[in-house]
């Protein structure tokens, strides 16, 4: 997806920032950009120079940014590593400057700047490691401050930022040294009496035991360490009660720091480990009923203030165990909240007999509603209440600092919000609709997240470290899901209804449409069909089915085809739209939009397709008779029968009963979306259902999946069911491989000939091979020299005799080719046992092969499992079922689900109706073999004429003849002669090659080919009684689900497909044991956690045996359009990278063999361990240099062309014409060499540019035969997973770096090649950014100008080390007249020679993925912009 924020646009520095004289880089220049070999920080410059120009200027973004990008904060690295650098980037001074007698301005600048790379996903804590001493000094000084009254709310805003990055970065050991203390039992100290502590400790016993050990540490430590503890015990409850009194204050920036504070509290409660003590301070303080009673959650404008309220209510009031961290059932919330009004009404019936009788005998439902409570209460007085309060173990009493009046007003609120009934987060999921209304879509809680940069807290659930339970993390995939699909829809028709241009039109009450969008028609109202009654228990109606009719007669017959091919159960939007008096033009920014009526939409529903039907009521695929080929006259007329959103047609009809006007008689447009644009409504009904219906995962794997306990525990070395015994078949080529792979354990063969042990091997003794060695204790004897190294475990290695299973060619397995590595042996084993499995593999380092080999291995070795394969994309999932279609695995086996089945480079279908047509195939091929059979035997009778007599046929033929044989073959006195003789299938077996049995064969060889050709002829009838219940099934579908839930073993889908179809697949009865999931880093966690739990538990558990997670998270991760659910919400988070920062065990690949060294190289820095295979090191294609270029790789500075370097002819589309001009140039100049079309990509980081690249591709080498068109043109998200021989990459940006700043996307970018790449681009650009300057290195020691070399054809026979002179080329318009001179040169020589030009390389997979992209996701730009096809339209004019 593409990002839809503009803030990094706006506030990121760019080069003209870093170059300008402002006073950030004037003083830069003056204080810390020299590199010294010593530096002492003055404080004057911190307090007056930085610190007061900041505060004046309220601590702006933009400058924090440039401050930051200068390195103010961090140590840089060697000059001399980097030698040709800006002058700006050796940059030294706040913490390698800090000491413990710095100013508190000092220590503040650190943190805010801190919070400002941790706002921006860079690396921030790595930065402090070289010092854990120093680091705790500034945090407990930051401490400090957060509770310094003098300091302005400003500030104390900044630290908190601070603070809530740090309580979110506890997988770091110096974070959680630091943060933990202060959420730990000791903060019970003040609690507001010790029999509150005591109800604590009854509840728990453990808890009385941790106390003691608490106040025994406290006891026993010395003065400065107590006064360390009671800092930790004491900061929170102070700044709590600051936080309180500030409740009663106005001003926008106490609000500010109050939403932030709400914020802390919210992120302290999400998760267990920091919630565990203090929700019971945050009840004992009554945070909520003082917040709910301040004037800051009363004041209407507050909106957001509220909203944070809720989202902390929910969660302290969250059903777990906080001690336990088990989440409760329905039954135990509601026992616990009668529990709770049964004390209540007991004590009312003790001590306030004559008031409260009735509130004490009243049944619970009649009380637990605030309204009716309230009433109860009023009788007592405000002594009463107090009383009633205190006896209840409520706190009445404050101290004097929190300037708290506990006054009738807060006793009834505490009183209130204690023994109502809270919604559960089921039931808040339960009132969110998934269909869209225009009121949804510009719901100001959605709205405020539209444009974030980080200064202000927003009412979001946070993805974290760690979950309460899987239905709490259900619900924040859910609420995050749900902002995220309505922010896009809410852009999406905002774009659409610029591009109708709606006006006035003459007729009263009408509009006119002066633009088009061939994703939108104007419509008249629809009929209303049929409105169901509602069902039993609802109160909406069933359906409501209405009628809407196209005028499809102007239009294009491309655009016409679309509509037309609408879905069953696709989403259509329905709009009334009216003029705006602001121009709807497009414009070169984004207006920010508070109603739906700015923009001209006055309502929006949602709907259904039913059927699409012609202008004569018929289904518009049918043929009718008197068309041709389908085809009539232009049609005019379409039909639409739609299903209706219910739950707002419900609202709508009330409304009209009001006299409000009816809104369906005003809709006037209709809008579609593309299809994978559109899945939202079936996505999020899945996470829905799996909230409400309380999913379980398995027990091994749940406590790792919420984030506790010991991460290495669901790993296979720690499960009592990991196997002792494993047979890895062709896993090892040889004795050899074995022993390499496998070093650090004694390996035992079974016989004493090592090297005559040949595959395929039976490993024992595995389970334990991986098995972490004990760590040593800390208390160790002053006699111990060195820790004893674990001894070398042993593993017995066997081996047999693979099965013969027939005399055919085709009978023989396929073998594994592959000579897999250390790391993928482990990898195998590890993924072959049960348990999870985490597999990182850097590019190149052949994670599929490694996927492959576990799946084959699982596949022979536990028959009776199924396995789900899972992958983010159609191209990705293919590749990968690809593989495994050349394994020695039975096609009927296999099933891929989903659309981009069609794009399989495999002989036959493997869809669901494909594997029945085969199976329908196989039927007729295999009775053709019974009919042979019977002919040997000599059998009378129809034997072939079904499945099922075939069955009879071989009980009573066949089955008696091998019995009969093998009482001859068996006999002792038996001959070879005789055995052979006394075959019984010598007719059958004529077409097999001869001789079936070999003259020279000895008596075990004899007996092995008859074992063999038995069983051929027993798999024949195995797979016709497989085949069986297809000649009984009757309908198509019914053969396709039987193939699902029964028949298939490997079962391949992409995570949207399984994320639609989770609930039609699980009602099926679908079951499976193993999940092998590719890209696993690219893909969302609650698209992770759906293919987990594609099946209904079976006894309250769900089976999974085998978890395996391939993949690469210092790559790409999932793409979130909008910049609050990806940094804030951290909804760009996969269920991997959690893992991975979890501590989870991962296995490394760490041998590429894709890429040049020298390529490889330029990524390797972000792969320490990464070494390089010997196909790499020894083949010809890696030694030789590429024809007509000096070196393999290049950076070239691409300047302004025609006075312009990038371009935005929409609001961040970007485009930069020099490059594309230089990238189709450079590719011509290639073309012109003998360089094959299908060994070139052109690559870029923005969909724009793209566009614009095809565009001029279009122009320039669509129609030239010369030239054609690349493999690819493609933007780079698109490509991860994909490589190709050579790579033109385009940086686009001129200006600012922009999304290249995370590292992850340029790893991306740079490991696509596997021979040259060339990359395009503005060398000032990047050289000035600290974070790309790693990848840049060696690119940036080659001379900025493309250097070309004459006299050479591809193939060149030069090798790599060999020097040749070699041409620069100026820039885009130097190499543009060379290639005109070359292309001129080859056309007369073609001429001088009568020969004719070239046909065009045909380059499908371009074409394929022009279809499948256009108009989707743009992955990398950075604002959504609907319609890539228009745009694409537009440009013509550009080039």
């Amino acid at each position: 997806m593409s990002r839809a924020n503009p803030t990094e646009g706006d506030s990121r520095p760019d080069i003209a920032d870093s170059q300008a004289e402002n006073q950030w880089i004037q003083l830069a220049r003056k204080h810390w950009s020299k590199a010294v070999k010593t530096r002492k920080v003055k404080s004057d410059v911190i307090k007056k120079e930085i610190w007061d120009v900041l505060e004046n200027e309220g601590f702006q973004l933009p400058s924090l940014l440039v401050l930051e990008n200068l390195q103010l904060l961090e140590k840089s690295d060697n000059p001399s590593v980097y030698p040709r650098r800006s002058p700006l980037t050796s940059l030294s001074y706040l913490w390698p400057g800090f000491t413990d007698a710095c100013t508190n301005h000092h220590v503040l600048l650190i943190a805010i700047i801190a919070t400002v790379k941790n706002r921006e996903n860079l690396p921030v804590w790595e930065i402090f490691s070289d010092d854990a001493a120093r680091f705790s000094l500034v945090f407990r000084r930051v401490l400090s401050m957060s509770l310094d009254g003098h300091l302005s709310l400003v500030v104390r805003t900044n630290i908190l930022s601070f603070l809530i990055a740090a309580f979110q970065s506890l997988d770091n050991g110096l974070i959680r040294k630091e943060c933990a203390p202060l959420v730990s039992i000791s903060i019970w100290h003040n609690l507001s009496s010790e029999a509150a502590r005591e109800r604590k400790f009854g509840q728990h016993t453990q808890l009385k035991k941790v106390w003691r050990a608490a106040v025994k540490r406290f006891d026993s430590a010395d003065e400065t360490t107590q006064q360390k503890l009671h800092v930790d015990r004491a900061w929170l409850y102070s700044l709590l009660l600051d936080f309180i009194g500030r409740l009663q204050q106005s001003g926008s920036e106490t609000l500010i720091y109050c939403e932030r504070l709400l914020e802390f509290l919210t992120d302290l409660e999400s998760q267990l480990p920091t919630r565990r003590y203090v929700t019971t301070l945050i009840e004992d303080l009554n945070i909520l009923a003082l917040v709910r009673l301040s004037p800051l959650f009363n004041a209407e404008e507050n909106g957001l203030f509220r909203d944070l309220f809720v989202l902390l209510r929910q969660f302290v009031n969250f059903p777990v165990d906080d001690i336990t961290g088990i989440q409760y059932t329905q039954v135990q919330c509601y026992e616990e909240h009668c529990a709770r009004l049964a004390r209540l009404q007991r004590i009312s019936l003790k001590k306030f007999k004559e008031k409260l009788t009735i509130l004490a005998l009243s049944n619970y439902a009649a009380i637990d509603k605030r309204a009716e409570l309230q009433t109860h209460l009023g009788p007592l007085t405000d002594e009463e209440l107090a009383e009633l309060a205190g006896l209840l173990g409520f706190r009445t009493n404050y101290p004097p600092s929190a300037n708290v009046i506990v006054g009738r007003d807060l006793l009834l609120e505490i009183l209130l919000s204690s023994h109502e009934r809270h919604r559960t987060f089921r039931e808040s999921i339960r009132g969110l609709s998934i269909l869209p209304t225009e009121d949804a879509l510009y719901d100001p809680t959605l709205l405020r997240n539209q444009h974030y940069d980080g200064s202000k807290s927003l009412a979001l659930p946070k993805l974290n470290l760690q979950y309460l339970s899987v239905g709490d993390f259900l619900w924040r995939s859910f609420v995050l899901h749900r902002c995220e699909s309505f922010f896009e829809i809410r852009q999406y028709v905002e774009d659409i209804i610029k591009r109708l241009q709606p006006q006035h039109a003459q007729l009263p009450n009408s509009v006119r449409f002066d633009g088009f969008s061939r994703m939108a028609i104007p419509i008249s109202k629809p009929a209303i069909l049929e409105a169901a009654p509602p069902k039993v228990g609802q109160d909406k109606p069933a359906f409501v089915r209405a009628e809407v009719g196209l005028d499809v007669s102007r239009l294009a017959e491309s655009v016409r085809q679309d509509w037309e091919s609408l879905r069953q159960d696709d989403v259509v939007y329905l709009l009334t739209v009216e003029p705006t008096e602001k121009s709807q033009d497009l414009t070169n920014g984004h207006a920010v939009h508070t109603s739906s009526r700015d923009v001209g939409l006055r309502a929006l529903r949602a709907a259904e397709v039913e059927q699409v039907l012609d202008d004569n009521g018929r289904i518009i695929r049918e043929i009718h008779d008197g068309e041709n080929n389908g085809y009539t006259l232009r049609p005019r007329l379409r039909r639409l029968i739609l299903k209706l959103d219910t739950a707002a047609w419900q609202l709508d009809s009330k409304q009209k009963a009001k006299g409000k006007p009816d809104i369906y008689e005003s809709l006037n447009v209709i809008i579609r979306r593309k299809g994978r644009e559109n899945n939202f409504k079936k996505t999020l009904e899945t996470i829905k259902h799996l909230a409400l219906s309380d999913i379980p995962v398995p027990d091994w794997f749940q406590e790792v999946f919420l984030g506790f306990g010991d991460p290495s525990s669901a790993t296979y070395t720690k499960l009592s069911n990991s196997l002792n015994q494993l047979d890895f078949r062709d896993t090892f080529l040889d004795w050899q491989h074995l022993v390499e792979t496998l070093p650090d354990q004694f390996i035992e063969p079974t016989t004493s000939q090592e090297p005559s042990l040949k595959p395929p091997y039976v490993l024992e003794g595995i389970a334990s091979t991986c098995l972490e060695p004990p760590k040593p204790s800390k208390k160790r004897r002053r006699d111990d020299s060195e820790v004893s190294q674990p001894a070398r475990k042993s593993v017995k290695v066997s081996t047999y005799q693979p099965p013969n299973n027939g005399p055919y060619p085709t009978d023989a397995p396929k073998v594994n080719h592959v000579r897999f590595t250390k790391t993928q042996v482990e990898a195998i084993m590890s993924g072959t046992q049960p348990g999870l499995t985490v597999i990182v593999g850097p590019p190149g380092t052949g994670k599929t092969d490694v996927a492959t080999q576990i799946i084959n291995n699982i596949y022979h070795g536990f028959p009776s499992q199924r396995t789900l394969l899972i992958a983010r994309s159609n191209q990705a999932l293919n590749q990968l079922f690809q593989k495994i279609t050349r394994l020695d695995i039975d096609a009927r086996h296999l099933l891929r689900l989903g659309h981009g089945e069609e794009d399989l480079d495999t002989d036959v279908s493997y869809s669901k109706h494909g594997r029945v047509e085969s199976f329908l195939d196989n039927r007729g091929r295999y009775l053709d073999e019974v009919n042979r059979l019977a002919a040997n035997v000599e059998a009378p009778g129809a034997h072939s004429n079904s499945c099922e007599t075939a069955g009879y046929f071989n009980a009573v033929y066949i089955v008696p003849a091998w019995s009969k044989f093998w009482d001859t073959a068996n006999a002792a006195d038996s001959s070879i002669t005789d055995i052979i003789t006394h075959f019984p299938f010598h007719q059958y077996f004529y077409n097999a090659p001869q001789p079936l049995f070999p003259p020279e064969a000895s008596r075990e060889q004899v007996l092995d080919v008859a074992r063999g050709c038995q069983r051929h002829i027993e798999r024949v009838f195995t797979e016709l009684e497989d085949i069986r219940p297809f000649e009984i099934l009757r309908t198509s579908r019914d053969k396709a689900n039987y193939l699902l839930i029964k028949e298939a073993r490997i079962i391949a889908m992409t995570s949207t497909h399984a994320a639609i179809r989770r609930q039609e697949i699980a009602s099926l009865g679908f079951h499976y044991d193993n999940v092998i999931m590719e890209e696993a880093a690219q893909i969302t966690e609650i698209e992770n956690f759906i293919p987990l739990a594609l099946q209904n538990p079976i006894e309250g558990q769900l089976p999974l045996q085998r978890i395996v997670l391939c993949g690469d998270h210092l790559q790409n991760s999932p793409i979130i359009q909008n910049l609050a659910f990806e940094k804030f919400a951290n909804l760009e988070q996969s269920l991997f990278l959690r893992f991975v920062r979890l501590g989870v065990p991962t296995i490394n690949l760490d041998h590429q063999g894709r890429a040049r060294p020298s390529i490889a190289q330029l990524y390797k820095w972000r792969y320490p361990k990464l070494e390089n295979l010997p196909n790499v090191l020894t083949e010809t294609e890696y030694l030789r240099a590429n024809a007509g270029f000096r070196h393999e790789y290049q950076f070239i500075d691409v300047p302004d062309y025609k006075g312009a370097g990038e371009s935005q002819p929409t609001p961040h589309y970007f485009q930069n014409l020099g490059e594309a001009e230089y990238a189709v140039a450079l590719y011509q100049y290639m073309r012109l060499l003998g360089y094959p079309a299908s060994k070139i990509s052109i690559l870029t980081t923005y969909a724009g540019q793209r566009a614009l690249i095809r565009d001029v591709l279009g122009h320039r080498c669509a129609k030239n035969r010369l030239f054609g068109l690349p493999r690819i043109v493609a933007t780079v998200d698109k490509y991860q997973g994909e490589q190709n021989d050579y790579v033109i990459l385009s940086l686009v940006r001129t200006t600012r770096v922009g999304y290249l700043r995370d590292i992850r996307r340029l790893t991306v970018a740079l490991s696509r090649a596997r021979l040259g790449l060339y990359i395009l681009g503005r060398r000032s650009v990047f050289e000035a950014c600290n974070e790309v300057r790693e990848a840049f290195v060696h690119l940036f020691e080659r001379s900025n100008q493309l250097m070309v070399t004459t006299g050479e054809m591809f193939p060149t026979s030069r090798s790599m080390e060999k020097e040749v002179e070699a041409t620069e080329m100026a820039g885009v318009e130097h190499l543009g007249q060379y290639v005109f001179e070359m292309t001129k040169a080859m056309v007369e020589s073609l001429k001088a020679g009568g020969k004719q030009l070239p046909a065009i390389e045909e380059t499908p997979e371009m074409m394929r993925v022009d279809e499948e992209d256009e108009g989707e996701e743009t992955v990398e730009d950075e604002v959504q912009t609907g319609g890539d096809e228009e745009m694409a339209e537009d440009l013509d004019g550009v080039t």
